[in-house]
């Protein structure tokens, strides 16, 4: 029994584990994120887990590294629509399984909150006008009201799961505002427990809530389905690297510069799986919301987390988002007492410790491709030529965007607009520009998206709403918008402009990722930058150019204006900030937005199974929600359906922005009734599987190895040699009895969390996916699809197999002698008989994974577990 103690807070009497004295003088030496989880394993796991912790801690201590696995029971899950829309069609076709099989469909209900955020259908469709936002809303609410209903029947049948509508933000600036508890107190058999605020999210950007001191971090949906329903997330006991920071960040560096350098610095690592701790004097110099920057980008350097422990300054971000003085002393009293209080001279045992002097960060932006990709300011265009392939960048003199040209200019994403200072800042400059006569040129789309409704009070009450509407940037929305591909339309300008004269545009933006077509199909090239830099290239027009050199524009009194003239001081930005933020803001902000009336009027199914449509283009009953699917596993021949190279993101592989009308899944849809000219957007199409498997690897950057002269998502049938879409090529060999794989290289499922990447993948009939490497949601959902992932061995690359359609590769994967970590011969057979041969591995990490695969994914394993209580 795990030794337990009482304390008292603000008059009430709390009991939680005594962690110094179960952990001893090995407490001192964890690294924080280890001693919450062992926590998690003393109140959660029993007596025996509790005891293999401690023995394995040991080894870890030493050594850095463990093999060993613990059960992680999170304190509530996190969900954005557009991740939710899919498991809420899977949970709804699991209940209608149960109806089926002769059992009480409420059998399956949350065991834990769940809250889900509306937060990825809002698209930019207006901009730079004062309605732009409420037409926005409007044209989201018409185009999604069908799935809408979906997540209203959900959270009014749903034990525990509650829905925030369109208006009330980002998810994870909601999470951060207005759920996050960082100690969390529970009523237990009479008694009130304290314990750490933990929870896992179906968005790899989910470790933003460890600015604050939360442990937190992204799943795929199709994992969380499986928490919600009462399994534990399995995983080893994690490496933890510790990044030390030391000094402070000079005048004019903000948030974003500093996230981009860590971003920088930490891919040139392997984290996959691993988690990353913030320590050292430096931490204590950096605000909540700088905190919150920097851990939003965990994704994008690689890792599981990006951990800042409880302090002062996380006491102050709860005091000035509202949260009771009573909630914020016990989350001092308690963190204190539990030694999670964060120590600026503590040096725990890390695996790995990385050294980052703030005071060397400077001013930057990332792109033209990559988040990781750090650029000084003058080398914006130099980086662009070497991506584009060309000799030049052209100006044209007469109005015509030239090469580089800024065709979109976002203010966008929970990364970058969470923290008020950045907000203000930006709100700054625009003041400084409106009073200077400086507006963007006419082919530059300009957008605010928030993540907050809290945002729009505070910058009103600093008078810098109308100097940012000024220079274009209205707000048009609080939701993700830009940054996860729902940028509208470009401006008329830019499309002529591309017609005419072929040219090279980009987006500006103060996202996450920059990835080819991310932002928009139409644009290959992408930076990264503050949201003041952001309005900064939207007045210069475009890339081409030293921004903090060069004039931006000319002022009305004739006159250059240059960066250094705009740029606000930290003195300006702290005094403007002191007269705009007002703790109330929140609770206004949220129970307004809450009160949405076009939700309240929504009308909504009350069934205790959900009633399917079979008309329905928006929510199609899955195949793949089954009790009964055979395993992947076993001892096969398979053709080869796709092979692809390196940093394949789940962008690539799962569709995002608009659905064009010529494409597979545009023809599907308008054979079914839809409007051509207004199919919507992929992404609130992902509860209908017919539609979305079409579109899987049709992204324009990728090319099929096979034969890189076929169109993205095509492959050539190996029997006929016709030149097939995956979609219809995948049937054609289900009916034929074939067994199919898919190849790749590096980094492979990198990006957001999205369970459709890995879904694509299952739909397509991939028995195994073989990679150099992969990132860990996506190998997490491959394996929730039933799709065995395969680690490739040192020096085995797709370009070096060099593989054809003729070629076969024989796979050993017997289900009955599977473990983790499995090694698996493998051969690649050749139509003239030569062998390559090799051993492999298999990317499987724990012993509920090999039950998953063996039970054919995890949603039958889900029914399974239901059906035999």
């Amino acid at each position: 029994m795990s030794r337990t103690m009482d304390f008292s807070s603000s008059g009430q009497c709390y009991r939680c584990i005594d962690l110094p004295a179960e952990a001893g003088d090995r407490l001192e030496r964890m690294p924080w994120i280890l001693r919450i989880l062992f926590e998690n394993v003393l109140r959660k796991g029993g007596d025996e887990a509790a005891a293999a912790f401690r023995a394995a801690l040991d080894g870890w201590l030493e050594h850095g590294t463990s093999e060993a696995e613990i059960e992680f029971y999170p304190a509530r899950v996190l969900m954005h629509d557009t991740t939710c829309g899919p498991a809420l069609a899977d949970v709804a076709a699991m209940r209608s399984v149960l109806a089926e099989e002769g059992f009480d469909p409420a059998l399956l209900n949350p065991v834990l909150p769940v809250n889900v955020s509306t937060d990825h259908s809002l698209p930019v469709n207006f901009f730079a006008a004062p309605d732009a936002m409420r037409r926005n809303m409007d044209a989201e609410m018409r185009r999604n009201a069908e799935r809408y209903r979906l997540a209203k029947w959900a959270s009014t049948t749903l034990r525990g799961l509650r829905v925030h509508p369109p208006g009330t933000g980002i998810m994870h600036t909601i999470n951060l505002e207005r759920l996050a508890t960082v100690v969390a107190g529970q009523e237990i058999d009479g008694q009130r427990w304290a314990f750490p605020d933990t929870l896992i999210g179906t968005d790899s950007h989910t470790p933003m809530i460890n600015g604050i001191g939360v442990l937190a971090w992204g799943v795929g949906g199709l994992e969380a389905e499986s928490v919600i329903f009462d399994m534990p997330v399995m995983l080893r006991i994690p490496e933890v690297v510790g990044v030390r920071l030391s000094g402070r960040l000079p005048e004019g560096v903000v948030a974003t510069d500093l996230a981009l350098r860590v971003t920088e610095r930490l891919r040139q690592l392997d984290l996959s799986g691993k988690f990353v701790e913030f320590f050292g004097p430096g931490v204590a110099t950096l605000s909540a919301g700088a905190r919150a920057c920097v851990a939003n980008m965990a994704p994008e350097y690689g890792a599981s987390s990006g951990y800042f422990p409880i302090d002062g300054r996380t006491l102050d971000y709860l005091r000035v988002t509202g949260r009771s003085e009573e909630r914020i002393a016990l989350v001092e009293d308690y963190a204190r007492r539990q030694r999670l209080w964060f120590d600026p001279d503590a040096a725990p045992r890390y695996s790995e410790v990385v050294e980052i002097d703030l005071a060397a960060v400077v001013s930057g932006i990332a792109g033209p491709r990559r988040p990781q990709d750090r650029l000084a300011f003058a080398d914006t265009a130099p980086a662009l030529l070497a991506a584009s392939k060309r000799q030049s960048l052209r100006r044209f003199g007469d109005g015509t965007p030239p090469d580089g040209a800024v065709a979109i200019a976002a203010i966008t994403s929970c990364t970058n607009t969470t923290d008020p200072e950045l907000l203000i800042a930006a709100g700054l400059l625009a003041r400084k520009a409106r009073a200077a006569g400086l507006t963007p040129p006419h082919w530059v789309k300009t957008s605010l998206a928030p993540g907050s409704p809290s945002a729009q009070r505070y910058l009103a009450r600093s008078g810098l709403l109308p100097d940012l509407e000024a220079v274009g940037f209205h707000i048009v929305g609080f939701g993700c918008t830009t940054c996860i591909g729902n940028s509208g339309a470009l401006t008329r300008p830019v499309i002529e402009a591309m017609r005419a004269h072929d040219i090279l545009p980009v987006v500006v933006l103060s996202g996450n990722r920059n990835f080819p077509g991310r932002v928009h199909p139409e644009l290959d090239a992408g930076f990264i930058t503050s949201p003041p830099m952001v309005i900064a290239y939207a007045l210069a027009g475009d890339v081409n150019r030293d921004i903090r050199a060069e004039p931006l524009g000319t002022g009305r009194d004739g006159r250059p204006v240059y960066l250094r003239d705009l740029w606000p001081s930290s003195a300006e930005i702290a005094e403007a900030l002191g007269r705009a933020l007002d703790p109330a803001d929140i609770a206004i902000a949220y129970d307004t937005a809450e009160a949405s009336p076009a939700w309240r009027e929504l009308d909504a199914p009350d069934s205790v199974v959900f009633p399917w449509d079979p008309k329905s283009t928006y929510i199609r009953r899955p195949p793949f929600a089954s009790a009964r699917l055979p395993s992947r596993l076993g001892r096969y021949s398979a053709a080869v359906l796709l092979s692809v190279g390196d940093d394949m993101t789940t962008d690539h592989i799962s569709p995002v922005g608009q659905i064009p009308a010529a494409s597979d899944a545009g023809q599907y849809l308008i054979a079914h009734g839809d409007d051509p000219h207004d199919l919507n957007v992929y992404a609130a199409r992902r509860s209908n599987w017919e539609a979305m498997v079409r579109g899987v690897f049709t992204n324009k950057s990728v090319v099929n190895l096979l034969d890189p002269s076929l169109p993205p998502g095509q492959t050539i049938h190996r029997p006929s040699g016709e030149r097939l879409s995956l979609y219809d090529a995948a049937r054609r060999y289900e009916q034929e009895g074939t067994s199919l794989v898919i190849v790749a290289g590096e980094r492979y499922g990198m990006g957001s969390s999205r369970d459709w990447a890995a879904k694509g993948a299952g739909l397509l009939n991939a028995r195994a996916i073989l990679a150099v490497g992969f990132e860990r949601i996506h190998r997490s959902n491959l394996i929730g699809m039933g799709v065995l992932p395969i680690r490739l061995p040192a020096g085995i690359t797709p370009e070096r197999l060099a593989l054809t359609v003729a070629d076969r590769i024989e796979i050993e994967a017997p289900a009955e002698t599977f473990r983790p970590r499995l090694p698996i011969p493998v051969r690649v057979v050749r139509p003239d008989g030569t062998i390559v041969a090799f051993t492999a591995t298999a990317a499987v990490e724990t012993s509920l994974e090999v039950a998953q695969l063996r039970a054919g994914g995890i949603i039958p394993y889900i029914l399974q577990r239901v059906m035999a209580r």
